[in-house]
C-alpha cells in the first residue's frame, strides 16, 4: 500500500492543475474546483507565485507562472507542436546551415520549445526551454505578429551582439500560436542571406500555419487561450540573460 499523500503537497499540487488546465482562473474559481477554503487556496496560489509556478494578471487571475512553462518546454519540445514543426525546421537548418528554434509565448517573455541545430562549424546551440524577451527580438516581433509586409522579422545584435535573428509566426487562423526563427552569426548575415533565409522561413511557417487549420486539437490549451495582458509582476520580471558564449567556439567556415 502507498504512502497517504502530503495534505499541503496535494493542494498546491491541485491548485496548480486547475489552473494550467483553465490557462486562466479566478482565485473563487480555483478554489471551487478544487474543493479548498478561498483563505487556504490563496496562501497555497501567493506560495506558487512566488515561486514562478503561477503568475497573476491585472484582473488577479492565475495562469502558468515562467517556471512551470519553462518545466513543460521540455515534455511540450517532444509532442505535437514539436513534432509538427521538426520536417520543416529540419529543412530550413538543412537549406541555410543555421540552427532554427521553435517557440510560444510564455507570460512576457518568448519562450523556446525546440531546436535543430545548423551544421556550421560556428552555430548557435540549444536554448530549449530558455526566454528572451518579447520587446528588441524577431522571435518577440512574430509572437505578437508585428512582421513586416515580407512576413519575416529581422533584428541585428538583439538579444546577442553577435547574432542576426530571422523569425516569422505560425497562426492558427488569425491567432498566433508560435514562431519559428533562425539565429545567423553575424559575420555571415548579409543582406542577399537573410532575405533568403525570411523566404525559406515564411515558406515553411505558412506550411505550418495551413497543417495547424485541420490538425491542431492537441495543442495545449494555453496556446489557444488568448493572450493576457501582461501584469506589473510580468512586465518587472527578468528573463533569462543571454549568454554570447552559446556559439561553437570552433574555427569559422
Amino acid at each position: 500500500m502507498g504512502s497517504p499523500p502530503v495534505r499541503g503537497v496535494d493542494r498546491g499540487l491541485s491548485l496548480l492543475s486547475a489552473v494550467c488546465e483553465a490557462g486562466r482562473i479566478s482565485l473563487t474559481d480555483a478554489a471551487r474546483a478544487t474543493g479548498i477554503a478561498v483563505s487556504t487556496a490563496l496562501r497555497i496560489l501567493r506560495t506558487l507565485e512566488a515561486a514562478g509556478f503561477v503568475s497573476r494578471d491585472a484582473a488577479a487571475e492565475y495562469g502558468p507562472g515562467p517556471r512551470m512553462i519553462q518545466l513543460g518546454a521540455m515534455a511540450l519540445s517532444d509532442q505535437h507542436l514539436a513534432d509538427l514543426a521538426r520536417p520543416g525546421m529540419e529543412r530550413l537548418a538543412d537549406a541555410t546551415g543555421e540552427s532554427a528554434y521553435l517557440a510560444i509565448r510564455g507570460h512576457g517573455a518568448a519562450l523556446y520549445l525546440a531546436i535543430v541545430e545548423g551544421a556550421h562549424s560556428v552555430r548557435h546551440v540549444s536554448w530549449v526551454g530558455r526566454t528572451v524577451p518579447l520587446a528588441g527580438s524577431a522571435v518577440g516581433a512574430a509572437l505578437r505578429g508585428e512582421v513586416p509586409a515580407g512576413g519575416f522579422a529581422v533584428v541585428r545584435s538583439g538579444v546577442e551582439a553577435d547574432i542576426t535573428a530571422i523569425a516569422a509566426p505560425i497562426r492558427l487562423r488569425e491567432r498566433v500560436v508560435a514562431a519559428v526563427s533562425l539565429l545567423i552569426p553575424a559575420y555571415r548575415a548579409d543582406q542577399a542571406r537573410v532575405d533568403g533565409a525570411g523566404e525559406l522561413l515564411t515558406a515553411v511557417t505558412d506550411e505550418l500555419s495551413a497543417a495547424l487549420l485541420t490538425d491542431h486539437r492537441q495543442l495545449s490549451p494555453a496556446l489557444m487561450a488568448p493572450a493576457p495582458a501582461p501584469s506589473k509582476s510580468d512586465r518587472n520580471r527578468k528573463t533569462d540573460e543571454p549568454d554570447r558564449t552559446r556559439l561553437n567556439p570552433t574555427e569559422p567556415d
